[in-house]
């Protein structure tokens, strides 16, 4: 039986982290949240010389200071689970920066690897690292590493568990903070160091310093001790004492102390050519970055990962819905049609869930083309070109983050606004954040662009709707920060990662998890609504209409067409008369002036609520995808039955001008139960998840009003 080690990965954001976890775990991770937050965790394994190695990524901070939520994550995971080694991940090509928190882990933990990932963008840089000289001065093992390239990848886990099998390594303190500050330091670390609680818990200097810094986290907890009153009087005491004598503020001493530190060693073990030669990224930047072309060039980029998305995942949805369609027809071949199995099972499972399914493909390609723009340093260029348009719009350019996040999912775009600092700045962003179009409402899009409009536009119409969705974010920023959170926004300042090309593991690793999350919420949240709608779709049962149609079948020439016709008019008449068909028609009167009167999406937008995925569904399971068409013979998809519904005057039901306005109503109207938790989890009460219910749905009715009505009034589409 293997032996285990617990190796955690911790790093600045943008240090190349992520990508050599993925080199490390491959396919072997998984993603959920620590206990109590909404931060994600992600874990894997590797088995090395013997050793069965769970890894642990942390998220990307800069320090333990725990000023945010990440941070305090990640601190108290290495104290309470104190992980056998701890590996500090360090941007080789910007080193002096990088290795700040690399100190405060050694600090931390007496296992410390540093891993100095990168190291071939340093080398072309031109610097020069002695790696023997920087390991005896830190005094801890330290690995090159090219994540991207895996190089180094084996040499890291043969120092983990080399580190791991030093049972005896004491703690050493690499920073000598001087006399002043090491006189303060012992004083605080000879009272820690008599309560038993702290004692065994926390390394007693690395608790003196964070008493020293004044971390409000760690204070509390100390002042539930038997010892806190006085351990409290000396910090303040040494605190003082050392503003008198320095004139600046502990934690700002201690910084500096640090930084003099990896200053010095730097200056000893790292060398740097006389050429000093500008980055591709720097050239890349001087193009993509400018003034007059930054902006038109992100608008191209995004409209070129839209075209991609759809124009190659259009013919797959196609053979999935083939699929779809001959599945429901062979069950129902099979099922007996008595109490209800069979429809049960072809229109409530097969036609709602597999209806959402068939989208896979379009998911899939967004989620891979965004993974591409994040890992390649494309997506950090974006928020710094939109800034001066955000400050314009009273936005922070921080925001621009969690809103492009949100095209994945709100949720947890949501939560990533955790890092804005000013409370006005976080609000708003939390309260535009749900107008970004999440994946959820691909399938919506892919299902109403491919019915009703022509393939060589899809990607364009596909485009509009996340511009739409941005611009009424924007807008709404402006209105919020004028009316309700009033006041100067914070400047911006971003960390600009340099360009990197992307590997192929690490983006369908990226990939893989998203779509797993999403086919997961088909089988569960999914799944439950359509069987609810399915159920409320064909209860109560009616008189069943006596078999006249079969006459017609004997002796004419359309007999058993116009058979299947009487047959789908019965249906559709017990429909409208079962618990889904009352409930849409209440709510139908409302949406007609969008364009959109079928009762039949009322009750999907209704339900919509829940999750975005589930209007797909719900469609399918009361349009009865994989029922037979009219011939008796071939199952329906569900974009046939939407082009074949016709009102009663014989007119059609959807035109392309109908159709994209229900999808702007989809992208704008309330968002989902998730969504709408973490809004008030994230701000603490429920004032503003109702506030944002109420004014979505509002702006989504007028959004889709002036979209059908402004096209009728222009002849457009209609």
């Amino acid at each position: 039986m293997n032996k285990g080690i617990t190796v955690a990965l911790a790093g600045n954001p943008n240090s190349g982290k992520t990508t050599l976890f993925n080199r490390l775990t491959g396919m072997r991770q998984h993603v959920g949240n620590y206990p109590g937050v909404t931060v994600e965790k992600k874990e894997g394994s590797v088995t090395f010389r013997g050793y069965n190695i769970q890894v642990v990524d942390l998220p990307g901070i800069y320090g333990l200071t725990a000023y945010s939520l990440d941070e305090l994550v990640t601190r108290n995971f290495l104290i309470e689970e104190k992980p056998d080694v701890v590996v500090s991940v360090v941007d080789a090509s910007n080193l002096e920066r990088s290795l700040y928190l690399a100190t405060q882990l050694m600090e931390l933990s007496s296992h410390v690897i540093v891993a100095l990932n990168m190291a071939d963008t340093a080398a072309e840089l031109g610097f020069h690292i002695d790696q023997a000289l920087l390991s005896k001065l830190f005094g801890v093992p330290i690995v090159f590493t090219v994540a991207t390239k895996n190089e180094g990848i084996e040499k890291l886990l043969e120092e983990a568990v080399n580190l791991f099998e030093e049972k005896d390594r004491s703690e050493s303190a690499v920073i000598r903070y001087g006399e002043e500050i090491e006189h303060e330091l012992d004083m605080l670390q000879a009272l820690l160091s008599r309560d038993p609680t702290l004692a065994t818990k926390y390394p007693p200097r690395w608790l003196a310093l964070k008493m020293l810094e004044d971390d409000g986290e760690l204070v509390s907890k100390v002042e539930k001790t038997p010892h806190a009153e006085t351990i409290i009087r000396q910090a303040q005491k040494s605190r003082h004492h050392l503003h008198t004598i320095f004139g600046d503020t502990s934690d700002v001493l201690i910084a500096e102390r640090r930084y003099g530190f990896i200053s010095g060693a730097c200056s000893e073990a790292v060398k740097r050519s006389y050429e000093i030669r500008h980055s591709v990224s720097d050239k890349i930047d001087s193009i993509l970055l400018s003034r007059a072309l930054g902006l038109p060039v992100f608008l191209m980029v995004m409209w070129a990962l839209f075209r991609f998305t759809f124009t190659l995942s259009e013919p797959i949805v196609g053979w999935l819905e083939a699929g779809q369609g001959f599945l429901a027809d062979a069950a129902g071949k099979f099922l007996p049609y008595h109490y209800g199995i069979c429809s049960f099972v072809t229109e409530g499972v097969i036609g709602g869930v597999g209806s959402v399914l068939v989208f896979i493909p379009v998911v899939s390609l967004l989620f891979l083309a965004l993974a591409f723009l994040e890992d390649s340093g494309y997506m950090a260029r974006g928020a710094f070109i939109m800034d001066r348009f955000m400050h314009a719009m009273g936005l922070h350019g921080r925001s621009f983050v969690p809103m492009i996040l949100g095209f994945g999912c709100n949720v947890p775009a949501i939560m990533a606004a955790r890092t804005i600092e000013s409370k006005k700045d976080r609000l708003t962003t939390i309260l535009i954040i749900p107008f970004m179009s999440c994946a959820a409402r691909l399938p919506v899009y892919g299902l109403f662009i491919g019915a009703f409009f022509p393939e060589r536009i899809g990607g364009n119409v596909l485009f509009s709707l996340y511009l739409l969705g941005i611009a009424v974010g924007v807008v709404s920023s402006r209105v919020f920060r004028k009316h309700l959170f009033p006041g100067e926004g914070v400047p911006f300042v971003m960390e600009l990662p340099p360009y990197r090309m992307p590997t192929a593991a690490g983006l369908l690793i990226h990939m893989w998890g998203r779509v797993v999350l999403y086919v997961k919420k088909a089988g569960t949240v999914i799944l439950a609504g359509t069987l609810v709608v399915w159920f409320l779709s064909n209860f109560p049962r009616t008189a069943q209409y006596p078999n006249k149609y079969n006459a017609f079948a004997e002796g004419t020439p359309h007999g058993q067409e116009m058979a299947v016709d009487l047959q789908q008019r019965m249906e559709l008449e017990k429909m409208e008369q079962s618990y889904a068909g009352k409930i849409g028609k209440t709510i139908a009167p409302v949406l007609r002036p969008l364009g959109f009167d079928d009762w039949r999406v009322a009750v999907g937008l209704t339900g919509g609520i829940v999750a975005k995925e589930i209007i797909v569904g719900i469609l399918g399971t009361l349009y009865e995808a994989g029922k037979t068409d009219r011939s008796g013979k071939n199952p329906l998809a569900l974009r046939d039955a939407l082009q074949g519904q016709v009102r009663a005057d014989g007119s059609k039901m959807y035109s392309p001008l109908a159709a994209y306005s229900l999808m702007v109503f989809v992208l704008l109207y309330a968002p989902c139960l998730a969504t709408i938790a973490v809004i008030r989890k994230e701000t603490g009460t429920w004032r503003w998840p109702l506030f944002s219910i109420f004014y979505t749905t509002s702006m989504a009715w007028v959004a889709a009003f002036v979209v059908y009505q402004g096209g009728r009034l222009l002849e457009i589409g209609g």
